[in-house]
């Protein structure tokens, strides 16, 4: 047994005053054995749960991404994590809001979740690997969900494609759509992961407006922004048939790098992602919105660096 030191003048055995100083540590009564033993055990919990930790994250980190419930209840929980204001993003050149010619959301039909076909008079279907994107709009103003909120969503195609716009389907309205937010300023869409095309990481365009009756005016947008995806889940997609030029595009850019991104890496645009190429994924961004500010250049058809294979801007 190890004997007691001494420490500025006081008998202590680690860093406890002994109760019988000129005696053995094993000669120091029952309150003295009692504390020493609950002192141990404190150190060994905190041990342990350090370890059930490391453990869980551990088993969190694999490529296995979490299914039914469990898989909806990640998503909802990241998804809900407002860090502040959506940063105001272009546009693009393929908006087909009717700030640069084609307007979609004059449109009857164009308030839908599934959007992978076209609509009306159009008949075509993107084809890629299943994607469904939920964004939880918060007003930051109210300081709650901005139920009734019109989310207005557009992307490229697996060929990195904008219907009504670039070289073979212009005459298509696929991948673009709106939903009106439910009282946890949720909405959700439908769709196919989109491609990589030169000179941009691959993203996904949107709009808010405060309501249904506003989106056929863009300038009523209260805010313009796009979700960045992360790289180890385009790695995955691409990889895929269909996805072959989207390999090498994604090669020769970065997120630090992008023009729209690169600013700040896109850390409050970086999409939270569950699922797999088998069943699909579910891209999640949680969208702060401030109904006080005005909205900041987001529409428009300066083209945001990079043009899909034949785009045609209006």
């Amino acid at each position: 047994m190890a004997k007691h030191q001494r420490q500025d003048g006081v008998s202590s055995y680690e860093g406890r005053p002994l109760a019988r100083p000129a005696e053995e540590i094993v000669d120091q009564g029952l309150g003295f054995d009692v504390g020493t033993l609950l002192s141990r055990r404190r150190i060994l919990a905190l041990v342990g749960l350090g370890a059930a930790t490391a453990g869980l994250s551990a088993c969190g980190s694999g490529s296995s991404a979490p299914s039914g419930a469990s898989a909806s209840s990640a998503v909802s929980s990241a998804a809900s994590d407002v860090s502040g204001e959506i940063p105001e993003e272009t546009a693009g050149p393929y908006p087909g809001d009717g700030s640069n010619g084609p307007d979609v959301l004059e449109q009857s039909g164009v308030v839908r979740g599934d959007i992978r076909s076209s609509f009306g008079t159009a008949t075509g279907t993107a084809e890629g690997v299943p994607m469904v994107l939920e964004l939880t709009v918060t007003d930051l103003a109210g300081g709650g969900a901005f139920a009734g909120a019109a989310v207005y969503v557009w992307h490229c195609d697996r060929e990195g494609r904008y219907s009504m716009y670039s070289a073979g389907v212009t005459d298509q309205n696929y991948l673009r759509g709106v939903q009106i937010a439910d009282a946890a300023g949720a909405v959700r869409f439908t769709s196919v992961f989109p491609a990589c095309y030169s000179g941009r990481w691959p993203h996904i365009h949107f709009e808010v407006y405060p309501d249904q009756a506003s989106i056929t005016d863009a300038t009523k947008a209260i805010a313009t922004s796009q979700v960045a995806l992360p790289k180890d889940v385009c790695d995955q997609v691409y990889a895929q048939p269909g996805y072959e030029a989207s390999t090498r595009n994604l090669s020769r850019v970065s997120l630090a790098g992008d023009n729209v991104f690169g600013d700040d890496g896109g850390a409050s645009q970086l999409a939270t992602v569950s699922g797999g190429v088998g069943d699909g994924y579910t891209v999640a961004l949680a969208v702060g919105v401030d109904t006080t500010t005005a909205a900041g250049g987001g529409a428009g058809g300066g083209a945001p660096g990079g043009r899909p294979p034949g785009g045609q801007p209006g």
